[in-house]
């Protein structure tokens, strides 16, 4: 059965829902639902303002910023979200910085080229984690797999592939990254947006913010 929901709110408050009441495994201090995929009608809308979450939409648009500057030293980030200094290597840089995952071998040039070339094209996939480079993994493991852009009914729709998704932090300041960058291809291209696609192997709360909705 598909599922969707109309914006992000709406599936972070299902979701969190699901995980927290629902009968899943505990799994490294978390709790788990696996292979989630849920698909967001109106990705532009994309604050979390779920009173119990306390989202702060100012620090989402610090970390989007730092994706567009491209520079995977977390630093500066980090001022405003400490959790980056347990992921920083011994230059200070990351992973995870997914502008600079997208940069690396012009991926997002090359992707949007290919869609000005040919709209039906299948080939228009950022590459973020990747097995083969699992070595440089010591401090920082990237979240996401890929994000796969596609144009359907003359829209820009894009799927996301998550290995690991948690709910609280992760969904939700990724969701607003994602469909910033999913709003700026489509500008390039001088197209609409459409849907967005969301999936995750494994989906989880930490135990710590389980029952915040009581």
């Amino acid at each position: 059965m598909k599922q969707e929901f109309n914006n992000a709110q709406e599936a972070f408050e299902y979701y969190y829902d699901v995980i927290n009441d629902g009968d899943h495994n505990i799994v490294d201090g978390t709790k788990v639902l696996y292979n989630t995929g849920f698909y967001l009608n109106n990705p532009m809308d994309n604050k979390v303002n779920t009173d119990f979450r306390k989202w702060n939409n100012t620090y989402a648009i610090r970390e989007w910023d730092w994706y567009l500057s491209g520079n995977p030293n977390g630093e500066a980030i980090a001022k405003y979200a400490p959790i980056w200094k347990n992921h920083m290597d011994l230059e200070g840089n990351v992973r995870s910085n997914y502008g600079w995952q997208w940069n690396r071998g012009s991926q997002l040039d090359r992707i949007i080229d290919k869609l000005h070339a040919n709209k039906n094209t299948r080939q228009a996939l950022l590459s973020i984690y990747d097995g083969k480079e699992i070595g440089t993994y010591q401090y920082d493991t990237p979240c996401t797999s890929s994000i796969h852009f596609q144009i359907v009914n003359d829209k820009l729709c894009m799927s996301v592939n998550m290995r690991s998704n948690d709910l609280w932090f992760g969904f939700c300041n990724d969701q607003f990254c994602f469909s910033m960058l999913q709003e700026m291809v489509a500008k390039e291209l001088g197209i609409e947006i459409g849907w967005y696609y969301h999936f995750a192997s494994n989906m989880h709360l930490y135990d710590r913010h389980l029952n915040k909705n009581n």
